[in-house]
């Protein structure tokens, strides 16, 4: 049985993604010490799973809502989308694609001049759409309500009429063996659609996401020519991304 500290630390682990052990100890006036327990028991029972200072969600079916996505590692997240924008020249064309982190990206592209960018994401075509020099081609689709994600085969074949000088990709979790994950099937077709019709593809995505599983493979690290992270602790991430010539650019790291 679920005991209702146990109830509350996985209601907060559905709505952030993951819980700490200090927040917890502070939450509930007990010690650290209890907290680990409490987040092992919940562990051996497969409803979260360990990372370094405390736990996520170890269930790999439903994502965590968009609003607390976008406050999870915002910083991070900011970093990125300014390191990844740095990459696009002036006069390009490129796809941007669901999620927090290529939303970041769009934000860091205002000042460009003379872009062509084509979305399955509203929420970039409303960061973009005030840009005189930058014209915003939508797909049409399946408006998805929980984040302004247009998916579905109409979808698919509307980016398969482009070709592309960039690929700005977001990704649910990263799997030790470099498969790059998502939790809605629609998204990925629209997603692998994207990757195939770009000459290069950036991948953006925080350190978290090496924490995280979903249930749908979208593509392997091995398709991506840069991945823009905050930080990689993975020696066998850093090993595909080597053998594969995938460029790894860390914006955490000085220098």
């Amino acid at each position: 049985m679920i005991s209702a500290r146990h109830g509350i630390i996985l209601d907060i682990a559905r709505q952030f993604g993951r819980v700490t052990v200090e927040e917890l100890a502070a939450r509930f006036e007990v010690t650290p010490q209890t907290i680990r327990k409490d987040l092992n028991d919940l562990c051996d029972r497969n409803l979260l799973a360990r990372v370094h200072g405390g736990a996520v969600l170890s269930t790999a079916i439903h994502n965590v809502g968009y609003e607390a996505r976008r406050t999870l590692a915002e910083a991070e997240k900011a970093e990125i989308g300014r390191a990844a924008a740095a990459l696009i020249p002036n006069s390009a064309s490129l796809f941007i694609n669901i999620g927090t982190t290529t939303e970041a990206v769009a934000r860091a592209l205002v000042h460009h001049a003379n872009l062509m960018v084509v979305t399955n994401n509203i929420n970039v075509a409303n960061i973009l759409r005030p840009c005189q020099s930058i014209e915003v081609v939508i797909a049409g689709g399946l408006v998805r309500p929980a984040d302004g994600g247009i998916v579905g085969e109409a979808a698919v074949d509307f980016i398969r009429q482009f070709r592309v000088d960039f690929a700005i990709i977001g990704t649910s979790a990263i799997d030790e063996d470099g498969a790059l994950l998502d939790f809605d099937f629609r998204e990925v077709k629209v997603a692998q659609a994207i990757i195939e019709n770009a000459r290069s593809s950036i991948l953006v995505a925080d350190s978290s996401k090496f924490d995280r599983a979903a249930p749908v493979r979208m593509a392997h690290l091995a398709q991506i020519d840069t991945f823009v992270t905050d930080r990689c602790d993975s020696d066998r991430i850093r090993q595909i991304a080597t053998e594969n010539d995938v460029h790894l650019i860390e914006t955490g790291k000085a220098g």
